[in-house]
Formats: structure tokens, sequence, C-alpha cells
């Protein structure tokens, strides 16, 4: 097989990052890997940055981007719209990140230009693509533009049954979940020198050794239920006082969830990280995983601590069921309970034995389901799909 290039399109990516701009990372270089010759077109956000980068051996060109909103947008779309058309004949097929303006801009320059154009979902429920364009400004007409789309990736079932609610052709729709790469299993003295690591990197990370340690990595956004995971904290703080919670990200609620930290007087005890393109130190570190969001597509932070090995409490919604099957990888608590978290988090500190199996277990199914090979080699099957129905189409063209 001859393989595809690729132009991949992130409107944010490297040094901004969040679980969309990380999965687009990882397929880059995985595909990279594979032997595809790929090139990735992002945002331009502060005029300082070199407008063209290397990342993890990927061409990244940055496209100007004003911080003035309507202006910066339309500045952006052109000069991506300017790059795709000077580039034509370095190109075979494009994939979008989001159903945003540069999926629309991508779909109708790739109907002009007679190249093909897939748009990759993310986002599920008010947080996700399909709520965006309902409540945007050009919201509507985006999603008329976008429908015209050769294909769309859904990470999860929750977010291809909004495509079909929301007008999406059902034969356009590829599932292919979120991947991950597997680290190598953690020691006990890999996790002692990821704390000392951490600790020297910042103060109000260093801890005793044998203090019980949760991590929670993604955006602070509302959509997280990271009020509910501090309230449970109140519980955990008045059993566990040396117990520790790192929330590792940033994001718009950030100055609210430190209002609430210091309110409930767990300063020193909830601590707000901040983001880092690698969350590797803060897993190896940390004896479990909390995700309280209220919705899912499916969380790359989720897979990643389960590749880690780490034992999880995730809320029981759709996205987090489609990994976690309760008791067997991790345990799934209600939304919006704080004493449910808390009760999983002191079960799963008294019992090293069940932490250890949820673990393994949770790390053996992302290895065998969730991994980046299989999340390359499925897209390049869709990408060889949609050149070969090209192709035939255009020959048949050619005969009539």
């Amino acid at each position: 097989m001859t393989l595809p290039r690729v132009v991949l399109i992130s409107r944010r990516f490297w040094p901004l990052f969040g679980g969309a701009e990380v999965a687009m990372a990882e397929l880059a270089a995985g595909l990279r890997e594979a032997g595809v010759e790929v090139t990735l077109l992002a945002a331009q956000w502060e005029p300082s940055w070199p407008r063209e980068v290397s990342h993890r051996g990927v061409r990244v060109v940055r496209i100007p981007q004003p911080h003035l909103r309507f202006w910066g947008t339309w500045r952006y779309l052109r000069g991506l719209r300017s790059w795709l058309q000077a580039h034509r004949q370095d190109f075979d097929l494009v994939y979008v990140s989001m159903l945003k303006h540069d999926a629309y801009e991508a779909v109708r320059l790739g109907r002009e230009l007679k190249f093909p154009v897939i748009v990759r979902v993310g986002g599920a429920g008010l947080t996700g693509d399909v709520h965006w364009q309902l409540s945007a400004n050009f919201g509507r007409r985006i999603r008329s533009g976008c429908y015209k789309a050769d294909a769309f990736v859904a990470i999860s079932e929750a977010i291809e049954r909004e495509l079909i609610v929301a007008g999406y052709p059902r034969q356009k729709l590829h599932r292919i979940p979120n991947a991950v790469r597997v680290p190598p299993e953690r020691t006990r003295s890999q996790r002692d020198e990821a704390r000392a690591a951490l600790g020297e990197a910042h103060p109000l990370l260093a801890l005793a050794q044998p203090a019980p340690v949760a991590v929670y990595s993604g955006r602070l956004h509302a959509g997280k239920g990271l009020d509910t995971l501090i309230e449970a904290w109140q519980l955990v703080a008045a059993r566990r006082p040396d117990a520790r919670l790192w929330l590792v990200g940033d994001g718009p609620e950030r100055a609210a969830l430190w209002r609430q930290i210091d309110a409930a007087g767990l300063d020193g005890r909830v601590v707000l990280a901040g983001a880092f393109d690698s969350v590797d130190d803060f897993l190896a570190a940390a004896d479990l995983f909390i995700l309280p969001s209220l919705e899912e597509g499916m969380s790359r932070s989720l897979l990643e601590a389960m590749a880690a090995g780490l034992p999880v409490i995730a809320s029981d919604i759709p996205g987090n069921r489609a990994i976690v099957d309760d008791e067997t990888h991790g345990l799934l608590v209600p939304t919006r309970d704080p004493q449910a978290i808390a009760r999983a988090a002191d079960r799963l500190w008294n019992d090293p034995e069940l932490a250890s199996r949820l673990g393994a277990a949770a790390r053996a199914r992302v290895e065998r389901e969730f991994s980046i090979p299989a999340l390359v080699r499925r897209h390049l099957e869709l990408f060889e799909r949609l050149l070969g129905e090209r192709a035939a189409a255009a020959q048949r063209h050619a005969l009539s």
C-alpha cells in the first residue's frame, strides 16, 4: 500500500494542551512512525512563537492568529485556506480536530480542490462539538458546511449518537476510540523517585513518602465535576489528614477552585499543580486516579491513568463506562456524590490487593484495546478507503 500524505489541523496545539490536542499529537507521531508524511497546521497564538517547529518529529506550521476575537478567527481561516491552496500538490487528504471554524473551511476548500476531509469529534454533551454548533456564533452555518465532510471519526458511542441526532450522515461515521502509549510497569522505587522529583520541582508537591496521593489530570472546567471532588476531599482529609489530591491542568475554573480549596481549609492538601506537556511523573507518583466528570466523550486522562496501572475512580457516565467495567477495571461512582468518592478512595487505600488487581486489569485492557498502533492502523484503513473511493469516482467520471 502506498502511504498517503496527510495534513492534520488542530487550531490549538503545543504548547497549549488539552485532551483533543494530545490526541492529535499522538496520532501525528504515530502516523510519522508508521512512515506517513505528516504536516500539522495550528494557530500561532502569540507573535513570538516561531512559524514552524518540529514536535516529536512532526512538522508543525503555525498560522497567524491575532488576539482580537472575530478578526483573529478570520485571519486564521484566511491563512489556513492560503496554505492549503499553495500546497495542494503536497498532500492527499486533510484530517481536522473538532467540528468548528477550521473544519468548515477545510470542507469547503476540499470540495473545491478535490481532496477528502475527515473531521474528528472528541467531545460530548454541553462541552462537545455538537452542542457548540447549536450555541456559537455562526454555529448552525458551520454545521451545514461540516455535513459535507467525507468522513467523521467519533471516539465514543455517545458522540456517535449525538452526531446522528444532529443530522450527520450515519454512513460517514466511523468510531475510532482514543489511544495512549503504555509506559513500562511502575515499581515502588520509581514511585518514590517520581515523588522526590516533583517535590524538588515544587514545594507544594513535597510530601512524606508513605502519604496517600490521588491525582486528577485534564481541563479545569465546570463539566469535570471538580467542585464535587474537592467536597469529597474534605471527607477524606477528616479521616486521613496526610492524604493529598493533585489537580493537574488549567482552565476557566482555576480561580473558583482555588477559592473553594481555601474556604474548605484544604490548602496544601489539595494542590492546583498547573498544566504540563506530560503527566507521566504525576501518574507515577500517585496511588490512584479520580475522574468525577459530569460528561465525557472518551477521556484520554482516564486511559493514561489506566495505562500507568493506577486504580481509578470514575463517575458513572456513558463515556467512562465504555472504558471501565465497575469492580473490574476500577470503581464507578454516581455523579455529584462526594460521599461516594470518599468511600471509594478509602476502600482502595484500605485494600491494597483490590487496588493492585484493578490497576493491573485496567492496564491490560488499554494494552489490548486502546494502543497507539491500533489507532494508527484504523486510521490508515480509513484513509485508504476514502482515497480509493475518490480514485474510483474520478476514473468513472473520466470514462463517462
